[in-house]
């Protein structure tokens, strides 16, 4: 979540040291334009939550019976404990591959500054199924352990160590890419004087690097623990009872409506509580950088001894995260293509992805284009409250979203239900925080006072927006709607309930084929959902490397 935006629009009677500093006053127009489509993306948002107590107040069992009841208590348990162990293991992980990429003479350097980061292109029901197909019961090591050594077992992988493994490998680049962006931004000679004063580089390292980390280690473990907690894939591929599946399991086996809006509404609590923590820790705590200064090469940290055990740490984590799974990936496709596997419909089912995607980011955009808006240009506690209400869509998890959606839908627009139009809103709704953050991000640093210029030459709003905003906020935008693109592609569990009859994407495309055991048939979908997400990935991995 992003603060208030004082900084770049003050009140007209600011005092002369802080020129250009206004508080614009909404017109009528405005109004009608800005704000009206602002209330109404922040309403939507909240939408789910009123469906959720609604459903769960119609339950047989009272709500709060349900909720203390020992089922819900070990679910609770289960899901906390699984994020909380995917967080820890995700730190050991992350931070010492940021230190390693930016401050040490590890060999290939830069190629696992770029590799490592990579797992975040595969989405986390194909990773837990690569792991299944391989590891698990005459998975693809088994078969070949058998016929060289007579192994007929493995150790069990479903469960708690499945899905502890899966998820960790795929979202410790979370906290990599959050950490590798505080340590770039340190000033180098606080290290430097640091070691002059006699500290070797493990004692710099915690007396000095790691407090400046600190924030951006804590922000990576928060995405880190939001994506456990809204998982569903890889949960359910490894059988382990975390709300998500739970949720699903209700919708879809026991039809039990009310029961699975309960759930949701303690999983919400869950991550709303989680955020909560999240903001008291960081307090009004400031960390600032260092100046012009920090903008010179750091000192490379010779590791001596350690140089290869390093190496070996490093090719260890790409080869169990990405190796590993490309390898296997590539294998099931091989196979499926010699058992006759038809490719052709796999055009056409990714042609679907592309689709709704696509419709989904330029929803996404319009109906966050006025609540980045108000935001920065008339900052006051009513637009902070709307951009703050955007950001509750990280607490509803796709499932969450897709049963409120198809409550709506059958009682109230019964001609929107089992279309691509009610698919396209649950999208929305995931998503929209990310196009909020990409286009509000690009609006502060449009000064005001280039807009004000536009209005003095007799441009009127609309020509303002379309000559002189426009132009300088669309990186923003393309940055926005990309990342919404990318992240519907691999929506799994809304796409699943909400998904017209007939309408396939890759996700339920390999969804489909992994619950049936078809593990070649789901390699191609896999593969191209892959390819199509790491893209733009890569290059942005690259333009950090440069």
């Amino acid at each position: 979540m992003t603060g208030p935006t004082q900084n770049l629009s003050r009140d007209i009677n600011a005092p002369p040291e802080y020129p250009g500093k206004r508080i614009a006053r909404p017109s009528l127009r405005s109004i009608i334009v800005l704000w009206i489509p602002a209330i109404l993306a922040g309403g939507f948002v909240v939408l789910p939550l009123v469906y959720l107590f609604i459903r769960a107040g119609g339950s047989s069992t009272p709500m709060l019976e349900l909720i203390a009841s020992a089922s819900t208590l070990t679910t609770v348990s289960a899901t906390l404990w699984l994020a909380a162990a995917v967080t820890f293991c995700s730190i050991l992980i992350a931070l010492p591959i940021a230190w390693l990429t930016t401050r040490s003479d590890i060999p290939l350097r830069r190629l696992w500054s770029i590799l490592t980061p990579l797992p975040l292109v595969i989405p986390s029901y194909v990773g837990a199924y690569l792991l299944v197909s391989t590891l698990g019961p005459r998975g693809t090591a088994q078969q070949w352990l058998e016929k060289a050594f007579g192994v007929t077992r493995l150790p069990e992988i479903y469960g708690f160590p499945g899905a502890l493994y899966i998820l960790t490998i795929l979202s410790y680049p979370f906290i990599l890419l959050s950490v590798r962006a505080a340590l770039k931004k340190i000033d180098p000679s606080q290290e430097e004087a640091s070691r002059s004063l006699g500290l070797n580089a493990w004692q710099t390292f915690w007396r000095v690097t790691f407090p400046q980390i600190r924030p951006a280690i804590a922000a990576g473990s928060l995405l880190v623990c939001l994506y456990v907690l809204r998982d569903f894939g890889a949960v359910s591929i490894m059988r382990y009872n975390t709300f998500t599946r739970v949720i699903y399991i209700q919708y879809r086996s026991t039809f039990d409506r009310a029961a699975a809006a309960t759930f949701s509404l303690v999983l919400i609590g869950l991550t709303i509580a989680i955020l909560w923590l999240e903001i008291r820790a960081r307090g009004g705590a400031r960390y600032h950088g260092g100046s012009a200064a920090s903008s010179r090469p750091v000192t490379i940290i010779p590791l001596g001894k350690w140089r290869w055990p390093a190496f070996v740490f490093c090719a260890a984590v790409v080869g169990a995260s990405l190796l590993m799974p490309a390898v296997n990936l590539v294998y099931w496709v091989l196979r499926g293509i010699q058992a006759g596997e038809q490719i052709g419909s796999i055009w056409e089912i990714t042609k679907n992805s592309i689709t709704a995607s696509g419709l989904a980011a330029f929803g996404a955009l319009l109906a966050a284009l006025p609540v980045a808006v108000v935001n920065v240009r008339y900052p006051n506690k009513l637009s902070h409250l709307l951009e703050r209400t955007t950001y509750l869509a990280f607490a509803l998890p796709g499932i969450v979203i897709a049963l409120a959606l198809v409550f709506f839908g059958a009682n109230y627009a019964a001609p929107l239900y089992q279309t691509l139009l009610l698919l396209v809103i649950a999208y929305i709704a995931l998503f929209l925080p990310e196009a909020v953050g990409a286009l509000r991000n690009a609006l502060i640093q449009i000064h005001p006072s280039m807009e004000e210029a536009a209005r003095s030459l007799g441009r009127n709003p609309y020509q303002v927006f379309r000559q002189v905003t426009l132009p300088l906020v669309r990186p923003g935008m393309v940055a926005g709607a990309s990342l919404v693109f990318l992240t519907t592609m691999k929506e799994l569990p809304a796409t699943l309930i909400l998904a017209p009859i007939g309408f396939q994407t890759l996700a339920t495309r390999i969804w489909g084929a992994v619950s049936e055991a078809f593990f070649a048939r789901a390699a191609v979908p896999a593969l191209i959902l892959i390819l199509i997400s790491s893209i733009p990935t890569a290059l942005t991995i690259l333009k950090d490397n440069k």
